[in-house]
């Protein structure tokens, strides 16, 4: 059967495309009707095309798949032969992180005290695409040695204490620490100095000063309001997440920064430059798409350099959390915190798949594994599976989940949230910034913008609620808890009030 583009529905919420010229499994469709509707033709191309590239045996679109850089962000690609830069894309170990706090929400509804925690966060934790803790007033100071043991050993326990972030949090990480593709830590301190000396990376200490900073685009921190689903209320899986009903929590959604980009655009320029001269035909035509042998020099020194910028998104995001509480503690004396998890959506990790050891990249996808999985022996969620962040949209709200019985259909993975369904440009042409505005206000959320961006404004983004209802029915993960948005900070200027 000759792929269309149209997605053969096999249930409510499942399906497949078959792959270019049927060769090799179908492409695992994860959506209602509607979603799957809403898949365009650039987004089901990067399927087909990701799909047909050498070495890869699985590709799994899930609802919130849109275009990315040569792969659909929202895909799952899978490969035991091959690593694969674009599926994973520029942003190494973009990640979602919530720290849950024993503050009721009846004891936070005052805008005035609102305002006053935006500020204290803002005093310590930057937005915008090039700020570091130098450009805030009470943050950290991240030196140079610092900066080399985030790099090449991740939160380990001198780097935790180093930046003021409680170790005990590294449990609840889904990898508090990356190393070299041999699994040593000397493997990446070695790179890392070849980088420096031959002036790949010509500004490592100012990249460094950028951990525990947001940047941009779809970046945010947002306090939440934690609602348990009637059937967790109570239950022994809240408790272990730590989750705490009509409580305040607070989620963070960013990477590895600009040293991050710095080691992803380096690869692509690298792996391209070889293609062109070994005269090696990019997959579908599309450079985004290079790859590489695993087992090559050129694979490890992407897997060393993947690593590297795991390890920084890995801290940025546990400092982003310690600051976070210093910030409440300061308006909010007396209050507690602690991590529920910390979990990415933009890495390739080997996991075994159908009784094989492969590597799977997750481009805008999120892990899930249930209870039992061997994988989670010797952490806390080994009995309940891990905790699931899905971030939606400030109005729509986001999402705490846990994996369900038939995950393995997608290679334990699930939706990283929402998705978009318009480009920025197209959202910067069409929405009215009023309208944007009032409805957050409407809605009593509050923001550190005079004016909230466009291109990141719920409309933006698809029906969350139908995104989740896909995930649901198709028996992937279970909804544990919805998060209502009390303010959100984002890449724009502080008010004033």
């Amino acid at each position: 059967m000759e792929s269309n583009g149209v997605v053969i529905r096999t249930g409510e919420a499942t399906g497949f495309l078959p792959a270019r010229e049927n060769k090799g499994k179908p492409i695992t469709v994860i959506g209602t009707e509607k979603i799957c509707a809403g898949f365009d033709k650039i987004c089901i191309d990067q399927a087909l095309n990701s799909r047909s590239a050498p070495g890869v045996t699985d590709l799994i679109l899930n609802p919130d798949a849109h275009a990315g850089y040569g792969a659909p962000v929202g895909c799952v690609l899978v490969s035991p032969t091959h690593i694969y830069p674009g599926p994973i894309g520029v942003d190494i170990k973009c990640s979602m992180s919530l720290l849950q706090l024993d503050l009721p929400e009846s004891e936070f509804k005052e805008r005035t005290l609102r305002r006053a925690v935006i500020k204290a966060i803002s005093e310590r934790t930057p937005t915008g695409a090039g700020r570091g803790q130098r450009s805030v007033s009470k943050g950290r100071r991240v030196s140079s040695e610092i900066g080399r043991k985030v790099a090449t050993e991740g939160a380990s326990e001198e780097v935790c204490a180093a930046l003021g972030v409680p170790y005990e949090w590294t449990t609840r990480c889904e990898d508090a620490y990356h190393r070299g593709y041999d699994g040593s830590i000397d493997t990446l301190r070695a790179r890392l100095e070849e980088l420096l000396a031959n002036k790949t990376i010509r500004n490592f200490d100012e990249k460094m000063q950028q951990l525990g900073s947001y940047g941009g685009g779809n970046h945010f921190g947002e306090a939440n309001v934690v609602q348990l689903s009637e059937e967790f209320v109570g239950s022994r899986l809240a408790e272990v997440f730590g989750l705490k009903d009509r409580c305040i929590s607070f989620l963070s959604h960013c990477g590895s920064r600009g040293f991050g980009n710095i080691l992803a655009q380096n690869q692509f320029k690298v792996l391209q430059d070889k293609f062109l001269k070994w005269s090696i035909p990019f997959p579908a035509g599309d450079k985004q798409l290079v790859y590489a042998p695993l087992g090559s020099y050129e694979a490890n020194t992407y897997l060393n350099d993947m690593a590297m910028g795991g390890n920084f998104a890995t801290v940025n995001h546990l400092l982003i959390n310690a600051l976070v509480l210093e910030a409440f503690q300061e308006v909010v004396p007396g209050v507690n915190g602690k991590l529920v998890y910390f979990i990415s959506h933009n890495i390739a990790r080997p996991e075994v798949v159908e009784n094989r050891l492969t590597w799977v990249h997750r481009k805008g996808a999120t892990r899930a594994f249930p209870a039992g999985h061997f994988e989670l022996k010797d952490t806390p969620f080994a009995d309940t599976g891990h905790p699931i962040l899905l971030p939606g949209n400030p109005r729509g709200g986001s999402a705490v989940m846990v994996a369900d019985v038939e995950a393995y259909k997608s290679c334990f993975s699930v939706n990283h949230g929402a998705g978009r369904t318009m480009g920025r440009r197209a959202a910067m042409r069409t929405l009215n910034q009023q309208s944007v505005d009032r409805e957050l206000e409407e809605n009593d959320i509050l923001t550190n913008c005079r004016q909230y961006p466009l291109d990141e404004a719920p409309a933006a983004y698809k029906d969350f609620d139908e995104v989740l209802r896909s995930v649901q029915m198709a028996k992937l993960a279970k909804k544990v808890a919805a998060l209502k948005a009390t303010f959100v900070i984002k890449d724009q200027d502080v008010q004033d009030d």
